[in-house]
């Protein structure tokens, strides 16, 4: 059984990222609506988190406030104890590129460009000189190799996620968000993507933050967040599946 990362108390005193009693309200149809209320959250470097909940509940909000995607009505966001979530959208996108990946359930691989180049391309934009070769290691870490000139169309769902994986950690980014990352994937390629997106955390010690419904990919990760008509709790984890 592979443990995960030890988290150090040095790293636990100095989060990677930490949320201070964030909240969203949107208009609705009858009056203001509150999505979130008063979410704190903390993550550590290398450490690994899953956040769960019914659907409507404020999860895939909540990843996008994280990622300064959007900001909070009410509260901040920290990334490396920078006031994330104060920053106007263009110094939130260039810190985003700096630090953080993103893996999401329906993979958004650019159609027109096959498995190497959509993998080079981030590395592209962030000016790494062999960015072919770092693409082609990566792409032969998670196991495509022989498909390297393969477009997403030619390529299984499990292939695909294997693709955005590898154009994900070739960034080598700090913090990797997952937006239900098995969620289009049968349980079989649900179970592979499961064990490399692990095993790369560990490998890498890139900290996780997992949005899910799977059960099990939940049960990998170091905590288990669970949000519930907008609010955030701590779900008491028993045993690691590793």
């Amino acid at each position: 059984m592979n443990k995960p990362p030890e988290i150090k108390l040095a790293d636990i005193e100095n989060p990677l990222l930490e949320a201070r009693g964030i909240g969203k309200t949107v208009a609705g149809p009858d009056g203001e609506l509150t999505l979130l209320e008063a979410v704190d959250f903390t993550l550590a470097a290398g450490e690994s988190v899953a956040i769960t909940g019914p659907s409507g509940s404020g999860k895939s909000t909540l990843l996008g406030l994280l990622a300064g995607l959007d900001t909070p009505t009410s509260g901040e966001v920290l990334l490396e104890n920078t006031a994330f979530s104060q920053l106007d959208e263009d110094a939130r996108a260039l810190r985003r590129g700096q630090l953080c990946a993103f893996v999401f359930q329906h993979f958004h691989l650019v159609n027109d460009l096959n498995a190497l180049e959509n993998v080079m391309l981030p590395l592209e934009l962030k000016g790494e000189k062999d960015a072919k070769g770092c693409a082609q290691q990566w792409l032969e870490r998670v196991g495509l190799e022989h498909r390297l000139k393969h477009f997403p169309s030619t390529l299984s769902g499990g292939e695909q996620q294997r693709v955005a994986l590898a154009r994900a950690f070739a960034v080598q980014p700090r913090l990797l968000f997952a937006d239900e990352p098995t969620g289009s994937l049968d349980h079989a390629n649900g179970r592979r993507i499961g064990e490399l997106l692990f095993e790369l955390n560990r490998e890498t010690g890139t900290a996780l933050v997992l949005v899910t419904h799977d059960d099990h990919l939940a049960r990998r990760c170091q905590r288990q967040l669970q949000l519930e008509a907008g609010r955030l709790s701590e779900i008491t984890v028993t045993a690691s599946v590793q």
